[in-house]
């Protein structure tokens, strides 16, 4: 890792020992990460470089993505974009699974769930290094699980395909990542669980969106929201209103207001109902309708900025809410912020996204286009804009 100054490394290193709950000594990270406690010393007073192994299992004793630690990240995407290639060779024996070993159905549980909060975290790297391996081991699982388990297995596999999925998404592999979402589809009925179908028909809109299809992936909605369980639940409440979140920004982007606002009603009225929390991997609950809010706002366009004005003066998102979703509404925002002619509130805005989920940030394409347009402006200090265009690769 020769372009990343140990000095600074170590510094951030030290920072989010430090501020770790508890507080971490230097001796319990050398524990947790499996590095000897003169190494970490010698890091963190930047006496000495970091391999990315090192990195990682560092980064993982302090709980926090690898990209926090080092202030390139580009080598970080890099990393990311590497790891493609293997996700890519993991699912395409999905139905033919070589043999290898296999964990205990619970050792499988915790690592699925792991993934799942590194994908609400928005630390990608995590999913990218991990994944593969976990995608090839669950599919021998699945195929050779007892029929008592064979449909958790089952839940297990299309959760962990999400979590691949995420990355693809972000990082643009629209072809790997459409997919993970047919294997997502195509597993999900061994599962036997119609909340776990919902979350796929959630998921299963990426396509639409990257392909521009919005009318048909309205449609996709629909059918999803009349097959989903009635709302006699939180589980099933959350699932609905899910759906009906993801329907009105889809609607939205196909220009049918009424249609988004009816189902953002819809979304708002089953939020009041449950409290916020993640629900089949999904986070759902009046703080997620308010970010949808803004969505849909940015989604119809110019003339409907100020509704996501009017939300943003009154309540910001909790820091108790997952980071790819609170990055996301600051990602908004500053969209809504650039078309009102509020340049400087815009970058601003940008700015807390980035601080919040960098590499959900960095590789957000509205980042890219926002932040060029603001540079042509000038409406903010033009090093910081620069730096700031620069690392999100704007044009």
């Amino acid at each position: 890792m020769p372009s990343i100054s140990p000095a600074a490394v170590g510094r951030r290193i030290a920072y989010y020992r430090r501020i770790a709950r508890p507080k971490m000594t230097q001796q319990q990270l050398a524990d947790r990460a499996n590095v000897a406690l003169g190494t970490i010393r010698k890091i963190e007073r930047g006496e000495r470089g970091v391999t990315d192994d090192t990195l990682d299992s560092i980064a993982a004793a302090l709980g926090v993505d690898p990209s926090r630690l080092v202030a390139d990240r580009e080598h970080v995407s890099t990393r990311i974009r590497d790891a493609l290639p293997a996700l890519s060779a993991s699912i395409a024996t999905y139905d033919m699974p070589d043999d290898g070993p296999v964990r205990s159905l619970a050792e499988l549980r915790t690592s699925v769930a792991r993934t799942t909060a590194w994908r609400l975290s928005a630390q990608y790297l995590q999913i990218a290094r991990e994944v593969p391996d976990l995608l090839a081991e669950l599919s021998r699982a699945t195929a050779s699980a007892p029929l008592l388990e064979a449909q958790e297995m089952a839940g297990l596999l299309v959760t962990a395909y999400r979590s691949a999925d995420a990355v693809a998404y972000k990082y643009q592999a629209r072809d790997l990542s459409a997919r993970l979402v047919e294997l997502m589809r195509w597993t999900a009925p061994g599962a036997q669980d119609p909340l776990l179908a919902a979350a796929v028909g959630y998921v299963r809109t990426e396509t639409f969106f990257a392909a521009r299809a919005h009318t048909a992936g309205l449609h996709a909605l629909e059918q999803a929201i009349d097959a989903c369980p009635p709302a006699s639940g939180p589980p099933a409440i959350a699932a609905r209103g899910a759906l009906h979140m993801r329907a009105a920004v889809i609607a939205g982007r196909a220009c049918q207001g009424d249609t988004a606002d009816k189902h953002l009603k819809e979304a708002r009225a089953l939020g009041d109902r449950v409290r916020e929390g993640v629900y089949q991997g999904t986070a759902f609950g009046p703080d997620s309708v308010r970010i949808h809010e803004v969505s849909v706002a940015v989604s119809l366009g110019d003339g409907h900025v100020q509704r996501a004005f009017d939300v943003a003066r009154e309540w910001t998102p909790p820091a108790t809410l997952p980071a790819e979703r609170r990055s996301g509404f600051w990602i908004e925002l500053a969209r809504a912020q650039l078309w009102g002619g509020r340049g400087d509130d815009a970058f601003e805005s940008l700015k807390v996204a980035r601080r919040i989920a960098p590499q959900h940030t960095r590789e957000h394409p509205w980042v890219r286009e926002d932040a060029a347009t603001l540079r042509r402006l000038k409406r903010a200090d033009s090093e910081t804009l620069t730096n700031f265009a620069e690392w999100c690769h704007a044009d």
